[in-house]
């Protein structure tokens, strides 16, 4: 094994997280030669000749290896990864951002300059997904890539329904454990966990999908109301990212999900992430590790950085075996909707109503609705609605095409919104 020399942007909970394991590796010859970081005035726990902010010492120097981006501006990031690669220099990076909205770009890249670009790290932590899809997997057919890839969510999740803790003393307590961030939007409005499911996309699939094209909702609009029945139905909540292939389309959202105890990730709690892969050959494999933390993430990231040490590349096999498969977003949903007005919701928008209640402080309907719908419904941002899959609703009704003309069933559903609106004057 060559010793490899490491230039470090960023020095933040990763990057010390990386630092950490390098440097109690026994079996990894490398060493981080500097590191870039904004603010030179703040006070550091390594030597102060190790430091810089000048990116180019870094960049441009001959006796770097390998660039280690670990900083969170993705436009930055890009910039870096960019002018990295074009330097002749391999790149390691935990931006999930970065790597999900310019994925294909990378790929690119990586083709064009001959030098690798990995990012195990940016997706689910310490669980080593990307490397098992491109050499485990990389030659069958997978039906079905799922999981919790969020572990702030997932946090927040285990202490409402393990501890009967309301959401928002959860989402303190996390915040203070440092699971999740001061503002934590990214994670709990489902987008993180959307940028890892981007990425997965490509390995599992062989198709590249920008994360604007994935619906991501959610768990910050859970109600008391929402717990209360899911509690009584015998559920949890949590919040999964799934893609399926099927008739050789694939189907791909983020959403807040109604679990059964029997579901393999009913019992997938706290910080820890999993993910679930279905194959033609394999049936179903279930992948657990922590998906956020200093330790974990940094163990990540050296594994890429040990794995150039032997010029290891992402080959994206099901790119180039698979073919092109088509994304859509045309297809139906389960799903339970709960609101305090009929006027803040649209009903006319679901393909087919199956249950439905009404009262002064808590009402839901339980119906079909098409995935593009939920994509583009402004109703869905008013913090009064609630949207949970059903648990029935995680196999696609891929039979069902949306289709926005069932004229018969519209008028019943604008029937249902009249009495509803009576019921709640």
């Amino acid at each position: 094994m060559k010793k490899i020399n490491i230039g470090l942007f960023g020095f933040g909970c990763v990057g010390q997280g990386l630092y950490e394991t390098l440097n109690n590796s026994k079996n990894f010859a490398g060493e981080i030669k500097k590191i870039c970081i904004k603010n030179a005035e703040k006070s550091r726990s390594l030597p102060r000749r190790l430091f810089t902010i000048d990116k180019e010492e870094i960049i441009r120097d001959p006796e770097i290896d390998v660039i280690v981006e670990l900083i969170d501006d993705a436009n930055a990031a890009l910039e870096i990864v960019t002018s990295s690669l074009k330097n002749g220099k391999s790149v390691v990076t935990a931006n999930k951002k970065m790597v999900a909205e310019n994925l294909e770009f990378l790929v690119k890249l990586q083709n064009e300059t001959g030098k690798a670009i990995l990012y195990e790290g940016a997706v689910c932590g310490s669980i080593p997904i990307i490397r098992t899809l491109e050499e485990y997997f990389g030659h069958e057919p997978l039906d079905e890539v799922k999981g919790i890839f969020n572990g702030s969510t997932n946090y927040i999740l285990t202490k409402v329904f393990n501890e009967n803790l309301d959401y928002d003393e959860a989402l303190r307590q996390a915040q203070s454990l440092g699971f999740a961030e001061s503002d934590p939007t990214l994670d709990v409005k489902g987008f993180d966990a959307k940028y890892k499911l981007s990425i997965l996309l490509t390995h599992a699939f062989g198709i590249y999908v920008k994360p604007e094209s994935i619906v991501n909702l959610g768990i910050d609009h859970l109600k008391n109301t929402d717990l209360e029945y899911a509690r009584e139905k015998g559920f949890k909540v949590k919040l999964i990212a799934q893609a399926r292939r099927i008739d050789d389309k694939v189907f791909a959202f983020v959403a807040p999900q109604f679990i059964g105890h029997n579901d393999s990730l009913s019992s997938i709690d706290n910080e820890f992430n999993a993910v679930s892969l279905t194959g033609d050959f394999c049936d179903e494999q279930l992948f657990i590790g922590k998906g956020a933390g200093s330790l974990p993430t940094g163990a990540a990231v050296l594994s890429d950085i040990s794995a150039l040490s032997y010029d290891y590349k992402y080959e994206y096999k099901k790119f180039y075996n698979l073919g092109q498969l088509p994304f859509s977003n045309e297809s139906l949903l389960k799903v339970y909707v709960s609101f305090n007005s009929p006027q803040e919701i649209d009903l006319s928008d679901f393909e087919s109503i199956h249950d439905k209640y009404f009262s002064f402080d808590h009402s839901y309907v339980v119906g079909n609705i098409c995935i593009s719908r939920l994509l583009e419904k402004k109703w869905l941002n008013n913090p009064n609605n609630n949207v949970v899959l059903c648990e029935n609703s995680r196999q696609l009704q891929l039979g069902n095409l949306c289709v926005a003309s069932l004229n018969t069933e519209i008028e019943d559903l604008k029937k249902g919104q009249v009495l509803l609106e009576k019921i709640t004057v």
